[in-house]
């Protein structure tokens, strides 16, 4: 942790907490907070696309799952899976989870690729990083990467992603082929941003000044190795004070691997977060090890 930025930050803005989640479509608790973050992500600067707008995928109960492990395998690099066939577009459909996977009142939806958090779009403040411009860069990585649906870098083959949402939640779920080399540089990068990007302040955008916090979250054990992290998003949508809370969750098999981001306006609801991770986990290896994956309870039953 770096004290002196971390105080930096405390002075300049308070402890404040932020969080962020994908939203769009769906309005919650208050109407004009959703319109607030509709219209922010129609405004999104120039250089980015605008589409998905802010809301947040907040999770159900969840079939019970094991509690959570720590994030990432014990001796801090993942173990290779035992599966080896190469993800093929229809595997990667098959590992998408469900609606049934989530259970209660998770619906899933046709446009989550139009998703996007108006609110995390800014430039970071390098002012709050004494130890110079690379862990700006990083938090900055991070940012754009929750707009773009990029967490683990652009995948090298084949993908799939899809949405869910209950209320004013939504939960983004993608499956994704990497290189070896690349997969392991992003997760290197995943794996430090609780430490790099604890705290920190964005600027620009519609949103205006907002607090960045992040921090490091426990996952089920499943996949060869895993990275949790809550991200909140603290700022102001047309004049009113918002949060956003976005559960973030990464888990590797091999060379593929599934991300999580779920949460918005109202919060993230972790165990919604750790259901899809647990199941979508199994799911995939399933799917790589040439087996059809076995139906949930909901929907065998």
């Amino acid at each position: 942790m770096r004290t002196g930025r971390v105080l930096a930050a405390a002075l300049a803005t308070g402890a404040l907490l932020a969080t962020a989640a994908c939203a769009a479509g769906g309005d919650s608790a208050t109407a004009d907070t959703d319109t607030a973050a509709s219209t922010h992500a129609e405004r999104a600067v120039p250089e980015r696309p605008a589409g998905r707008q802010t809301m947040t995928p907040m999770t159900p109960t969840a079939p019970a799952s094991p509690s959570g492990s720590p994030s990432g395998s014990p001796s801090g690099s993942p173990s290779p899976s035992a599966s080896a066939s190469p993800l093929t577009e229809a595997g990667a459909q098959t590992a998408l989870i469900t609606a049934a996977d989530l259970e209660d009142d998770w619906t899933q939806v046709q446009n989550a690729d139009t998703w996007k958090d108006s609110l995390v779009i800014g430039q970071v403040d390098t002012a709050d990083f004494l130890t110079g411009k690379t862990d700006a860069a990083d938090c900055q990585r991070l940012l754009d990467a929750l707009y773009d649906d990029t967490l683990l870098g652009k995948p090298s083959g084949t993908s799939a992603l899809t949405g869910f949402q209950e209320g004013q939640s939504r939960l983004l779920y993608q499956v994704a082929a990497y290189q070896q080399a690349d997969l392991d540089q992003a997760w290197d990068w995943l794996r430090s941003l609780p430490d790099t990007c604890d705290q920190f302040t964005v600027t620009g955008g519609d949103s205006g000044q907002r607090t960045v916090q992040v921090v490091e979250a426990s996952l089920p054990d499943a996949g060869d190795a895993r990275q949790g992290m809550t991200v909140t998003v603290k700022g102001t949508s047309d004049g009113n004070p918002v949060t956003l809370t976005l559960d973030v969750a990464a888990v590797r098999v091999g060379t593929d691997a599934i991300t999580v981001t779920n949460g918005g306006l109202d919060g993230a609801d972790h165990d919604s977060t750790k259901t899809a991770v647990q199941q979508g986990a199994q799911r995939l290896e399933d799917v790589t090890a040439g087996r059809t994956p076995s139906p949930t309870p909901s929907q065998s039953g």
